[in-house]
């Protein structure tokens, strides 16, 4: 199976009858149980339900009927995304015993399109985190070295992906926790436009930010799983009334784009060169450079970490282990089991953002921060559609540096910087691609990160199948 590095090279195995799915699907259970202790990406394998899934596709198969757009797709989700009659836990041990009742929108898609879903990845604590070590169920390690983080809060989904443990994963991306851990593990990851993909089904952690997108290893894989996912659903007012298909990047000229640069960004990674270097593909391939600054969007860092507390607290309001999930065993009345519930339920990180939420919601201080970082958002916003009159995709990096060790401990601030780059296309609603840049064996990967305006994913694939495809040329 090693031979077969994307959905078009498993479909067409399939059809010719060289591979089963079955076969595919075992392929990776193999690998999965071999090395899920090292690096524990996973919280719960769904081999049954994915072994039914896989089964139903070969009786298509043999039968000559139509296969589904991700037929033979085996796709890991992370663990805040529904699955029917499985644990959905969200990295937290007030969700730990927490079952599901129906599918999230997302897993209806894909199993719509034939997919196979293998299991559901270890996450930071209810997607709060930038390194995968606020799990209850532990930290999860990257498999390109296992010394250090995957990123996060989607740093399951990264690492099953770089460990190919799955050919696709689903993260959900609140303020970068999608492209972070992709550039960590040196995949392509991608945040459509807000409202592009149904929430509906996934764990709420900040409602105004939060994006469920796809992990992969290639594009193609990337924009394919996307173009399933995207669509209006009325179980999600705030889904958009557009529809993005695979390919529609192949009818963009690129040679009509202009991609706005700011080269003090790339300085400020300490790896300029390797970022300039892609420039230098953009303009060959005759893509316009622009050099462009934006002297407001440091906003962006602090607007989220107000907004994002503040709607992460109305959100978890939810969670008190009355209806589901922990419940404490010792309390004395009602207020007290609220208080064991969720004082022991929730870890360290949860209850630092739910204090900082609630303090900017209260009645004396709403005017003060709440009510401002919303005007500020909507300033930002009014910005960033004067950009995108001047240019069709800003190039930036999506992180600081490469994943850091385990053992780095960091104060929460420090934590918070990782996001610098990647928070502003939450705050804006933008879609963002991360793709990994060129690195070598042993060395630990970078991100670049382009984002576009509102709804023009289209855009984002046009630019990275021409990256894709330099990259390759050039290993030629």
């Amino acid at each position: 199976m090693n031979n077969l590095s994307n959905l078009q090279e498993i479909q067409n195995a399939l059809l010719a009858k060289e591979i089963t799915a079955e076969d595919l699907l075992y392929a990776y259970l193999d690998k999965v149980k071999a090395e899920q202790a090292a690096l524990n990406n996973f919280i719960t394998i769904l081999e049954d339900d994915a072994l039914a899934q896989a089964q139903a596709l070969d009786v298509k198969i043999a039968a000559g009927e139509k296969m589904g757009a991700l037929a033979g797709a085996v796709i890991a989700v992370k663990d805040n995304i529904l699955v029917k009659n499985n644990l959905c836990t969200a990295g937290s041990k007030i969700l730990e015993t927490y079952v599901a009742t129906y599918n999230a929108t997302v897993i209806e898609k894909l199993l719509a399109a034939d997919a196979i879903i293998i299991g559901k990845t270890n996450m930071d604590e209810l997607a709060c985190g930038s390194s995968n070590q606020t799990s209850y169920f532990g930290e999860v390690k990257n498999p390109l070295n296992t010394d250090c983080v995957p990123g996060g809060s989607s740093g399951g989904s990264a690492a099953a992906v770089a460990a190919a443990h799955c050919l696709v994963a689903l993260g959900s991306d609140t303020g970068g926790s999608i492209r972070q851990p992709a550039s960590f593990c040196g995949l392509w990851g991608l945040k459509g436009t807000y409202g592009s993909v149904s929430r509906y089904g996934v764990v709420a952690m900040a409602s105004s930010f939060d994006q469920v997108g796809p992990l992969a290893t290639n594009p193609d894989d990337l924009f394919k799983v996307f173009s399933v996912l995207q669509g209006q659903d009325t179980n999600d007012s705030t889904t958009l009334d557009y529809k993005y298909n695979f390919s529609d990047g192949s009818k963009i000229d690129v040679k009509k784009l202009t991609v706005g640069i700011i080269s003090e960004y790339f300085e400020k990674t300490g790896q300029a060169a390797l970022y300039q270097n892609l420039v230098k593909i953009l303009q060959a391939a005759g893509v316009t450079i622009k050099e462009i600054t934006l002297p407001e969007a440091d906003l962006a860092l602090a607007i989220y970490y107000i907004l994002q507390p503040a709607e992460l607290s109305t959100n978890l309001a939810r969670l008190d282990g009355i209806r589901y999930g922990y419940h404490s065993p010792d309390f004395e009345d009602l207020n007290d089991l609220y208080k064991q519930n969720r004082g022991q339920g929730f870890g360290a990180e949860i209850k630092r953002r739910l204090i900082l939420g609630t303090y900017v919601l209260s009645a004396e201080y709403y005017d003060a921060y709440y009510k401002k970082a919303q005007q500020a958002r909507e300033y930002l916003r009014s910005e960033y559609r004067k950009l995108f009159t001047d240019i069709d995709l800003l190039y930036i990096p999506t992180t600081l540096g490469p994943a850091f060790r385990l053992d780095e401990k960091m104060d929460p601030l420090k934590m918070y910087l990782e996001d610098i780059f990647t928070v502003s296309a939450n705050v804006l609603g933008v879609p963002a691609l991360s793709l990994p840049l060129p690195y070598t064996a042993g060395e630990l990967p970078l991100g670049a990160q382009f984002m576009s305006a509102w709804q023009r994913e289209d855009q984002l694939e046009a630019i990275a199948n021409l990256i894709y495809s330099s990259f390759n040329n050039h290993k030629k």
